[in-house]
């Protein structure tokens, strides 16, 4: 024990070995240059990893195989429409009338109208596409005038935004969506470069065409269907090259406008006042919706209470069906189904994106960004109205609210980008004959010094 204690201690007090130069430079950093260009280096390197890292992921967005971006939008749709059909059944079993199965019969025979629909418009020719916006634009425009201006026109939710023609009933103002995407994608495309100029984009873009149908829409008192459309005509407008001067001078106008129709209308203002959390000491309109929603999506936890389990969808939530039909999959599902449907729209966008990326046609480009605005943005108001961000302004959530026409438009928008993934997917198959030619050379490489 001695011995082993006294070779220790001679061993911790042996002296130490000599320090070569670069051992020298790191115990001593007063050595280390001061001109700061060490710091300028470490900065540097640094931000060429945050930017390699943000090409890694722009290139995830804008990449993909033809073949994988067509099969992410066919399947995230037919995923989501499936999800609103369960939701639908379940929320709508408790009917009063004892018919449990009379609303999801009829919204499942939309959804297969729209399936059949979305199918023949992916295989139609794409110069079609053209022909179908005019054609969409002009059939839901007399639409809309008859809903707005003869007896047609049935109300709902505050509003009138119903065509009834005996025994069917839709809303025009779905198809104006789609045909305003189609026609707004031609008329821009074929403006080109032009459309820099403000008279290029605002005729006859913006007026007479979005501006009539928005008058249209709001003749009938729809506001949640008239900021879509705002959402919509912006995405086109931004992708087209508007400027950004004017761009953001009719987004302010655009932002005004609305305000203005929330403040001259009253119960639009009841809802506002609900949305900040007055005149709600009563459980009662307008906070009674809201509040038993929050009491929902509350109530589910992780896992939620089980698939037909709610409570609140017993008459203590309004329009559980349409509008608040998120709130239903919170409470039965949990975080995690919501996470689910929050991930599939996310995916969904993505894909879409996909497909706009690869295309050279301008017209593509622009007919996948309106489309991915209008569902993915129409899907961002209904979810924060039913979670207490936005007020309550009557959106429907994209695929899984109940409503036959605007499941029907929204799975034909999703064969129009079929229909562009469906070509890609065409050229992308077509062998290509191999050329004798210079290597391409790597526009990252730097360029050789040219020898003397």
């Amino acid at each position: 024990m001695t011995a082993t204690s006294d070779a220790s201690r001679l061993t911790t007090r042996s002296p130490r070995a000599p320090r070569d130069a670069s051992d020298e430079e790191a115990v001593h950093p007063d050595e280390q240059p001061s001109d700061g260009s060490a710091g300028r280096a470490w900065r540097e390197e640094r931000a060429a990893r945050r930017a390699e890292r943000v090409r890694q992921v722009w290139n995830f967005f804008e990449g993909g195989n033809p073949h994988t971006n067509y099969w992410i939008v066919l399947g995230c749709t037919v995923a989501l429409a499936a999800i609103g059909l369960t939701m639908v059944l379940s929320s709508t079993s408790v009917d009063a009338s004892g018919q449990p199965f009379t609303t999801v019969t009829r919204q499942a025979s939309w959804a297969v109208v729209g399936i059949v629909g979305m199918l023949i418009t992916s295989v139609m020719p794409t110069r079609w596409m053209r022909f179908l916006g005019w054609a969409a634009m002009i059939l839901s425009a007399i639409m809309l005038m008859l809903v707005a201006f003869t007896p047609l026109g049935d109300s709902g939710g505050g509003s009138t935004n119903w065509l009834q023609i005996g025994p069917v009933r839709g809303q025009p103002s779905e198809l104006a969506k789609l045909g305003l995407v189609l026609w707004g994608a031609a008329v821009l495309a074929r403006k080109g470069g032009l459309v820099a100029q403000f008279s290029h984009w605002m005729v006859p873009f913006v007026a007479p065409g979005a501006l009539s149908v928005l008058a249209l829409v709001l003749a009938g008192g729809d506001l949640g269907t008239a900021i879509v459309l705002i959402l919509i005509i912006g995405a086109l407008l931004f992708v087209a090259g508007v400027g950004m001067r004017y761009f953001l001078t009719a987004a302010a106008a655009a932002i005004a406008a609305v305000a203005l129709l929330m403040w001259v209308t009253p119960y639009r203002m009841l809802r506002v006042y609900a949305w900040l959390g007055m005149n709600c000491d009563h459980i009662t309109e307008p906070c009674y919706q809201t509040q038993h929603g929050l009491f929902a999506l509350a109530s589910g936890g992780f896992w939620g209470v089980g698939l037909g389990q709610s409570r609140q969808k017993w008459d203590y939530i309004p329009e559980v069906h349409n509008d608040f039909i998120f709130t239903i999959i919170g409470e039965e599902l949990g975080l995690l189904g919501t996470f689910t449907v929050l991930g599939l729209f996310v995916l969904l966008v993505v894909g879409i994106f996909r497909v706009a990326a690869n295309s050279k046609d301008h017209f593509v480009v622009l007919v996948c960004v309106g489309v991915a605005a209008w569902l993915v943005g129409q899907a961002f108001i209904n979810i924060a109205m039913v979670t207490g961000l936005l007020p309550v302004v009557g959106v429907p959530l994209p695929f899984i609210s109940y409503g036959g026409s605007a499941l029907t438009c929204a799975l034909l928008a999703v064969g129009v980008v079929l229909n562009f993934a469906r070509r890609q997917r065409v050229e992308a198959a077509k062998p290509t004959k191999p050329r004798r030619s210079a290597p391409k050379r790597s526009t990252l490489a730097p360029l050789n010094k040219q020898s003397a």
